[in-house]
């Protein structure tokens, strides 16, 4: 895919969903109550709650915060890249992406102060507002890193290897919803910015780096091709015989 066309398609997916995100917070802020679905799904997750089903959810959803998000786009930093160099920049550039993005949540999330559900039903520790879900934005956005960097440089088998990472970053978020620290729509919220976010980082990514790092190509060097090759001297001004 070219460049232009990168920075197309991501302009594109990025602006539909901050378009999407945009709605919902307006609806969030709104109405200030729990929407439609959210306290239902939030009533299922307490009535089915076995402790093995828990364990699990807490384990995922450490997945999303701290230094495994981090560390996962340093990772597709490096796979992304080529060579030693490029490999360093795209490592820092996907950090920066990430630490950004959060730093942008937490902004909204201040602006909205949304509350969380009932801290009585709460499976696991949670602190600040609740939209967008931080966890969800977290993995979402590392995982559309590790998803972007799969499909750069893995030529064959990258489908299963992304759905795979795109369903860690989904599981993280419904995590969410199941431990009862989040309604359902701040997770819809978090996967909206992430992929409005990653649209952004993606699109200007496309529109200032060179056409390898978008497209995964290595650099080449101008060699003279055989049309352009130089004569051999000895044969110069020498006429055919008759």
């Amino acid at each position: 895919m070219k460049r232009a066309d990168v920075r197309e398609l991501a302009g594109s997916v990025g602006l539909g969903a901050w378009t999407a995100f945009g709605v919902l917070t307006m609806l969030v802020i709104g109405d200030g109550k729990p929407l439609y679905g959210d306290e239902d799904l939030l009533s299922w997750s307490v009535a089915h709650r076995p402790n093995v089903a828990e364990a699990l959810a807490r384990g995922l959803t450490a997945t999303g915060t701290g230094a495994i998000p981090y560390a996962l786009a340093a990772l597709a930093g490096i796979i992304a890249g080529r060579t030693l160099r490029r490999r360093a920049i795209a490592a820092a550039l996907c950090l920066i992406c990430l630490g950004a993005g959060q730093a942008a949540r937490y902004g909204v999330m201040a602006l909205v102060a949304r509350p969380r559900p009932d801290q009585t039903d709460w499976a696991t520790h949670a602190s600040g507002w609740a939209f967008p879900s931080g966890h969800t934005t977290t993995a979402a956005l590392t995982a559309g890193l590790l998803v972007i960097a799969v499909y750069v440089r893995a030529p064959h088998g990258r489908t299963p290897l992304a759905l795979v990472i795109g369903c860690w970053g989904a599981l993280v978020g419904l995590t969410r919803v199941y431990l009862r620290v989040h309604w359902f729509t701040d997770v819809v919220g978090g996967w909206l910015f992430a992929l409005g976010w990653l649209g952004l980082c993606l699109c200007a990514a496309a529109w200032r780096l060179p056409e390898g790092f978008i497209t995964g190509t290595p650099d080449t060097d101008h060699k003279p091709t055989e049309d352009h090759a130089p004569q051999n001297p000895g044969r110069r001004g020498r006429s055919r015989p008759a």
